[in-house]
């Protein structure tokens, strides 16, 4: 992740992140929470392990929850670094430069065509999963899902055949209240025309 394109564009977000934070307030009643270097190396290397360990787990729930890529990486000041990569490291870097217009590094340009080829990996094994997913749905290709991955499927049908019913009891309340409209419309018109026929009736018995 070197280059100082990348670095001024990481140092832009920092700063501001940094800004948000320093003013915003603690929700829960304790006041604001004023960002600083904490002093003490005990409390702070306590604090270090919470913090690294929920921003690496909200990383790991982005990259699922909302499939997307996501890559982290943290340097402690002890020399340690920690790291979470929903995809291949080299290929999600190379797609950021591309995306934000920075350069891409000599070595990267050689590699464009196996940056393209892993895109197009990528797009494959996305929709061998829609397929498969597709497959489940319909009750096919079952047998290789675990017990946790049956509980799951079944859920979402459970959801989705709730969904059908719900839409086709609309669709069907609507059209039966298109029908009593239609009923009442004839009864009026059926009602009119017989008025009619007795008018012309009562007509012909008075000639």
């Amino acid at each position: 992740m070197a280059g100082n394109d990348l670095i001024c564009n990481s140092s832009c977000l920092a700063c501001k992140l940094a800004k948000l934070a320093s003013t915003s307030s603690d929700k829960m009643g304790r006041g604001k929470v004023e960002l600083k270097r904490i002093e003490n190396a005990t409390n702070r290397q306590i604090t270090f392990s919470k913090r690294r360990y929920g921003i690496l787990k909200k990383a790991f729930e982005l990259s699922v929850l909302c499939e997307a890529e996501v890559v982290l990486l943290v340097l402690s000041s002890s020399g340690h670094s920690y790291n979470f990569a929903s995809h291949n490291v080299d290929r999600t870097i190379a797609r950021y430069r591309n995306d934000v217009g920075l350069p891409q590094p000599a070595n990267q340009l050689l590699n464009t065509t196996e940056f393209w080829r892993c895109e197009i990996e990528e797009m494959k094994r996305r929709i061998d999963s829609l397929e498969a997913s597709q497959k489940h749905f319909a009750g096919e290709d079952i047998t290789v899902l675990g017990l946790g991955e049956l509980k799951q499927l079944e859920r979402k049908v459970k959801t989705g055949v709730e969904r059908v019913r719900s839409k086709k009891r609309r669709i069907l309340s609507e059209h039966i209240s298109s029908l009593k409209q239609k009923h009442r419309a004839l009864q009026e018109e059926n009602t009119r025309l017989q008025i009619k026929l007795d008018e012309y009736g009562e007509a012909l018995r008075h000639n």
